[in-house]
């Protein structure tokens, strides 16, 4: 499966700020945060549903893969996503080592691994 996907009871606001904290922790940064259907309803879409992209970074690790494999720039910097689906608050991302993979590179799937098992436990502490 290309994507890791968990619900929450929480609202979609709450889970954002959650989110950051945890990531915080864990010495990612938000680059970027896309409101989805704030920016649908700016362009005259009828778009309801709450969606939002964060954008993360951690700068060690950004500097660390790009050293050795620059293809990787293509999936940087990794994505969050958190919406809601059918009333219930969903957080996923992309799978670090699913995108690697398209790379070609078994010298970083380690790597990918230790990234996601990271993102995973910001998300899961999010929850």
């Amino acid at each position: 499966m290309f994507h890791y996907t968990v619900e929450t009871t929480k609202t979609v606001d709450e889970a954002i700020g959650s989110l950051e904290e945890s990531l915080k922790e864990d010495k990612f940064g938000i680059l970027w945060h896309l409101d989805m259907k704030d920016t649908l309803q700016k362009k005259g879409f009828d778009f309801e549903q709450p969606y939002h992209v964060l954008e993360v970074c951690n700068p060690q690790a950004a500097n660390h893969i790009l050293s050795q494999n620059q293809l990787v720039g293509y999936f940087l910097p990794c994505k969050i996503v958190v919406y809601q689906d059918n009333g219930k608050t969903k957080i996923g991302m992309p799978r670090p080592t699913a995108l690697i993979q398209m790379v070609e590179d078994e010298s970083i799937v380690e790597f990918a691994q230790d990234i996601e098992k990271r993102l995973k436990a910001c998300i899961e502490k999010s929850i």
